[in-house]
């Protein structure tokens, strides 16, 4: 790991930019190694992440290595596989028990820096809203449900993906396109990355 990240990692490891706004003490989360060449950008860490401070350590984590294709240990290589979340901690539960959006404070704040240190990245998969915003800008389509579907218009370097929350569930029923046409060729891009 270059000098140059390891200061910036220290940096956001320090970072309290919206500690006054979160329900505990703020615990960036997040891992990323300059060799990396896939870059999972997904939303914010939820509370068994918080707690552990290891990235997708619960039935989302394991959905998403499912659409990968990949297990825990190819998942969390970090010379390989990047993450790096719209805002590095756990913003708080809203008032049905569900995550609160990504802090608006972190994106701003360390995204450019982040990326800057990934200079081999091949494929950065877009998981969920708040991502699909932040990095396709304009380019979005109306809804995430569109903006998934339309994934061959973003390739080869982006693929757009919903969240692979249990509250999805009903998305990923009525939207059957997914597994049948988007997830076979995640998984042949994500090994042919992996194995080269």
């Amino acid at each position: 790991m270059s000098a140059g990240l390891k200061s910036l990692l220290r940096e956001i490891r320090a970072c309290r930019l919206c500690a006054a706004h979160l329900p505990h003490e703020p615990r960036p989360v997040l891992r990323v190694s300059r060799t990396a060449r896939i870059c999972i950008a997904g939303q914010a860490p939820g509370t068994r992440v918080h707690a552990s401070g290891i990235p997708y350590t619960d039935p989302s984590g394991d959905r998403l290595r499912g659409w990968l294709g990949i297990d825990k240990e190819a998942f969390y290589d970090e010379s390989m596989i990047a993450i790096v979340p719209m805002g590095f901690c756990f913003p708080g539960l809203d008032e049905n028990g569900g995550d609160l959006p990504p802090r608006k404070e972190c994106a701003p704040a360390w995204r450019q820096r982040v990326f800057a240190h990934l200079p081999k990245l091949e494929l950065t998969l877009l998981v969920g809203s708040y991502a699909q915003a932040w990095h396709l800008k304009d380019e979005r389509k109306a809804t995430l449900t569109k903006t998934v579907k339309a994934w061959r218009d973003y390739g080869p370097k982006i693929i757009p993906l919903p969240h692979p929350s249990w509250r999805n569930n009903v998305w990923l029923k009525k939207n059957t396109w997914f597994d049948s046409e988007l997830v076979p060729h995640l998984r042949r891009r994500v090994s042919r990355i992996l194995n080269a």
